[in-house]
C-alpha cells in the first residue's frame, strides 16, 4: 500500500500539471484574441506581418490591451525612421513590421503603457531607437470601423 505522503505528492504534481496547462491555454487564447482583433480592424493585417509583433508583446501586456480595447496594427505606411505610432484617438498601437527594430520598440512601448494603464488621447510617435519623435507628420490611422469583438476577461 502506498504511503500517505506519496498520494499527496502525486496529487500536488497532477494539480501543478493541470494548472500549468490552463495558464498556457490562457496565454494562447490571449494571443489568438489579439490577432483576431487585429484582423478585424487593421487593413494592413496579415498573419505574417502581425504575428511577430503580437508575439513580441508580453502576454500580461496583451491582456491589459484587450481589456482597454487597444488594437495592435501593422502598418507598412509608417516610415522606417519612425516605425511605431500610438493613435490615441482610436486606441491603436501601430508599427511598420518591415522596419528594423520596430517590433522591439512596439513591445517596449506596449509594456510601458500597460504597466501604468495610461493610454493618452494624443498621437505619439517613436523612432527606431525607441526615443520619442516630436513635431513629425505620420499617416492617419488606417483602421476599419470597430465591430463587436470577443474580449478575454
Amino acid at each position: 500500500m502506498p504511503h500517505r505522503h506519496s498520494w499527496s505528492r502525486l496529487a500536488l504534481t497532477a494539480t501543478l500539471a493541470i494548472t500549468g496547462t490552463a495558464y498556457a491555454q490562457s496565454d494562447t487564447t490571449t494571443y489568438e484574441a489579439t490577432l483576431e482583433r487585429s484582423s478585424a480592424i487593421c487593413p494592413g493585417h496579415s498573419k505574417d506581418r502581425t504575428t511577430p509583433g503580437v508575439r513580441a508583446v508580453k502576454v500580461d501586456a496583451l491582456r491589459v490591451l484587450l481589456k482597454n480595447d487597444v488594437i495592435l496594427c501593422p502598418d507598412r505606411r509608417l516610415d522606417a525612421e519612425m516605425p511605431v505610432v500610438w493613435y490615441g484617438a482610436v486606441k491603436v498601437l501601430a508599427w511598420n513590421p518591415e522596419a528594423k527594430g520596430s517590433i522591439a520598440v512596439l513591445a517596449e512601448k506596449a509594456d510601458a503603457m500597460t504597466r501604468k494603464e495610461e493610454f493618452p488621447g494624443a498621437t505619439l510617435v517613436w523612432k527606431a531607437d525607441g526615443s520619442e519623435a516630436k513635431g513629425v507628420t505620420v499617416p492617419s490611422a488606417d483602421v476599419r470601423p470597430r465591430t463587436t469583438i470577443r474580449v478575454i476577461p
